[in-house]
């Protein structure tokens, strides 16, 4: 899993027995996490190099890779900026479209399926159109009723019940799960200008470029993390009781 901190993605296939590697430039050293019957391995990796040459030995081995590309300089939310960011930079969303096509280049070498994230902008102009989209909502009855976040509980609501309209990159034979929809949470706040919007609880107490909140935006949801492993997971093999109908 490629621009990887948080792991959540990951989570669900570590359970199984998976073994998961998390490639990030904010993993300042090598940690291994034990996680239910198999481990998540934290790789320190700066996109701007080479990615370890022992990765390619995985080739045909590797049963998802998942890319979290940044989207600050491509998100179609911040495009008032574009214009002043071109002038100080005429190439920037081509570097940052290349971080999403350089995750589902390495898929193929490793004859993986791919599955890479990233919002509604301007990678569907310069890579292509996303196969797939959806909100965390659709997703939430893949966790138990009432189920609160385990990290994040006061910006994430119940059952990952909010909507942030996100775009997926597949391929490979990537498997889009079926969807298991909760009623999503909505309020009403006020904007920087006065006026009012409403949507989702995290905007109203997430905001500004922090580091934290890039963060938690950018991790999988926990619900549709659980729906793309049953999907594409050798699920049944790996814990013949599981329950995945």
């Amino acid at each position: 899993s490629f621009f990887d901190y948080t792991g959540e993605a990951v989570k669900p296939w570590a359970a199984m027995g998976y073994t998961c590697y998390c490639f990030d430039i904010q993993h300042k050293a090598q940690e291994v996490r034990l996680h239910g019957l198999g481990r998540i391995i934290l790789e320190p990796w700066d996109a701007t190099k080479p990615l370890p040459a022992w990765l390619y030995k995985l080739k045909g081995q590797v049963a998802m890779t998942f890319g979290f590309p940044p989207c600050t300089d491509l998100a179609a939310s911040g495009a008032r900026h574009w214009e002043a960011k071109r002038k100080a930079d005429p190439y920037f969303q081509d570097r940052a479209a290349n971080m999403a096509q350089s995750v589902a280049l390495t898929a193929i070498a490793l004859k993986s399926p791919y599955c890479i994230e990233n919002p509604n902008g301007a990678l569907s102009r310069l890579w292509r159109k996303p196969d797939h989209r959806f909100d965390p909502c659709e997703y939430g009855g893949y966790l138990k009723a009432g189920e609160v976040h385990p990290t994040w509980p006061e910006y994430i609501p119940v059952q990952d019940a909010y909507t942030k309209h996100t775009c997926l990159w597949t391929g490979r034979g990537f498997v889009m799960p079926p969807k298991r929809p909760v009623d999503p949470v909505r309020i009403t706040y006020k904007r920087a200008d006065g006026s009012e919007t409403s949507g989702s609880p995290a905007w109203a107490k997430l905001g500004g470029k922090s580091l934290k909140t890039k963060n938690i935006w950018s991790a999988a949801p926990r619900g549709f993390a659980l729906a793309v492993c049953y999907a594409n997971a050798d699920v049944k093999d790996l814990i013949p009781s599981l329950d995945v109908a």
